[in-house]
Parts: C-alpha cells; sequence; structure tokens
C-alpha cells in the first residue's frame, strides 16, 4: 500500500467499525506466518529488546538492532502493514526523529512510531511523507524514570492530560495511537473523541484496535506473562516436549 494512503486506509477502518489486529514480529518466520494469517499490523517492536535480546527492559535497544530485524520482517510480510518502534534516544530532536525514521523507512518500515506526545516531531516526519503511530500511556522507555509498570489516566489530572495529548499527536498529523495500560475508561474516551484509530494494549476492550507481543499471545515465555493477556496457546510446553523427546532419542541411538 502506498504510503500516502495509509492515514486514510487506517481512519476508513475507525469509521466502519472494524477492529485492527496487531502483533509484535522480530524474525522472518514469525512474520511471515502472521502475515499468512491475516494480521492487519506488525510491528517491529522495541520490546525485541526483552523478547529477543534477553535484556530486562527495552532501554537498550539501538537504532541498528531495530533496524536488523525490520529487513527480516519485511521479507517475511508482504500483505501486512509493517510498522517500527523508534527505540530509545533516536528521536531526541527533531532532526534526528527525521533521520532514524528515514533509515527504518528504507529498510522496509510503511509506518514509525515513537513514544510521547512529541509533536513537533511528528509533525517533521510525516512532512517526510512518513506516516507515524503515536504512543501514550506508560512508555515502556521510560521505566528506568518510572520504575515500574503502571495503569495510567486513573486520576482526573492525569485523564486530562492524557486526552488533550492524544488530540494534539492528531493534530500533528498521527495516523494512529497504542494506548497503553491507560485506564479503560479514558481509552473509550479517547478512542470515541479521536478520529485517527486507536489500538490498545492492556487499556480494556473499547479500542478501535489490539496489539500484544506475539510470544505472549502464543505461550512461548512461560517466565513472563503481563496481567493483561491470556494467551491462545502453550508453545513453550510443546517445544520443551519435543526438545525432551529429540534429546532421548540422540541418546538412545533412536534419532538420525
Amino acid at each position: 500500500m502506498n504510503k500516502k494512503d495509509l492515514m486514510e486506509f487506517l481512519k476508513n477502518l475507525k469509521k466502519t467499525g472494524q477492529k485492527i489486529s496487531c502483533l509484535t514480529s522480530y524474525d522472518y518466520p514469525s512474520a511471515r506466518l502472521l502475515d499468512e494469517a491475516g494480521i492487519d499490523l506488525i510491528l517491529v517492536g522495541d520490546s525485541l529488546g526483552m523478547v529477543v535480546l534477553g535484556h530486562p527492559d527495552t532501554t537498550q535497544v539501538t537504532l541498528n538492532d531495530i533496524q536488523h530485524h525490520l529487513k527480516a520482517v519485511r521479507r517475511g510480510a508482504t500483505r501486512s502493514i509493517v510498522a517500527a518502534d523508534l527505540p530509545i534516544n533516536t528521536f531526541d530532536t527533531v532532526p534526528k526523529a527525521v533521520e532514524s525514521s528515514q533509515i527504518l523507512s528504507a529498510a522496509g518500515a510503511d509506518m514509525i512510531k515513537l513514544e510521547g506526545a512529541l509533536c513537533p516531531q511528528i509533525k517533521a516526519i510525516v512532512k517526510e511523507g512518513i506516516p507515524v503511530i503515536a504512543h501514550l500511556g506508560m512508555l515502556c522507555q521510560q521505566i528506568l524514570i518510572e520504575k515500574q509498570y503502571r495503569i495510567k489516566g486513573k486520576t482526573p489530572e492525569e485523564a486530562k492530560r492524557l486526552l488533550r495529548e492524544a488530540h494534539e499527536i492528531q493534530e500533528a498529523g498521527a495516523s494512529a495511537v497504542v494506548l497503553e495500560l491507560v485506564s479503560p475508561p479514558v481509552a473509550q474516551q479517547i478512542t470515541q473523541e479521536l478520529e485517527i484509530p486507536t489500538i490498545g494494549i492492556g487499556s480494556g476492550i473499547h479500542c478501535d484496535g489490539q496489539i500484544l507481543v506475539w510470544t505472549d499471545l502464543l505461550g512461548l515465555q512461560p517466565w513472563f506473562r503481563p496481567s493483561f493477556v491470556t494467551p491462545k496457546a502453550d508453545l513453550a510446553s510443546s517445544i520443551q516436549k519435543a526438545v525432551k523427546e529429540y534429546i532421548n532419542d540422540v541418546k538412545t541411538n533412536h534419532g538420525e
């Protein structure tokens, strides 16, 4: 799809009441499986820091990391929209945000996503012809400052700020906004007031779409399970069972 048409495409999904399905992906096989299954949007998220690279949070992910995994995902996704995160410290200034977005666009991203209500950066990136997904609520790149993951918008002051920021990023030209760990009533209000779609994660059912980390959905990492996730499979157990059978075959000379 032409990048210029993405904003209208997403707005039309919202207008017609079609929910937007989104999952993360970090490599070719997972991207191909998601794409062939019909997922609307694939995000090469900076969650790869924890999911793939084994870091405790997202703050050690680099632009090169995202670029590397994005290229693999792009090879596997031929139908789905592919978005990519701008990792921490890659969009601190407007020129840096534009440069980082251009790098990811050249690597295959249809859209880029950035955390926070950074309207000057959003405006500049959109001006370059690159659609933007904004991100409000819990900002994972701020975890070293916040110290914990918590629901946002529970106080009147936070709710008012989130609503104001949502309108500001829409005015700046964002095509969609991820609402992470936003109080469901506040997420519902934002969804009702915006023309652009909201994509929730841990923010209730009233957003225009939902996104999850694909390993959470499939039960691939039993050592960590967000409270708002209900896995649709238990692949970790299946993988361990297969590996144990293989080990037994090898040690008993029954395997090839």
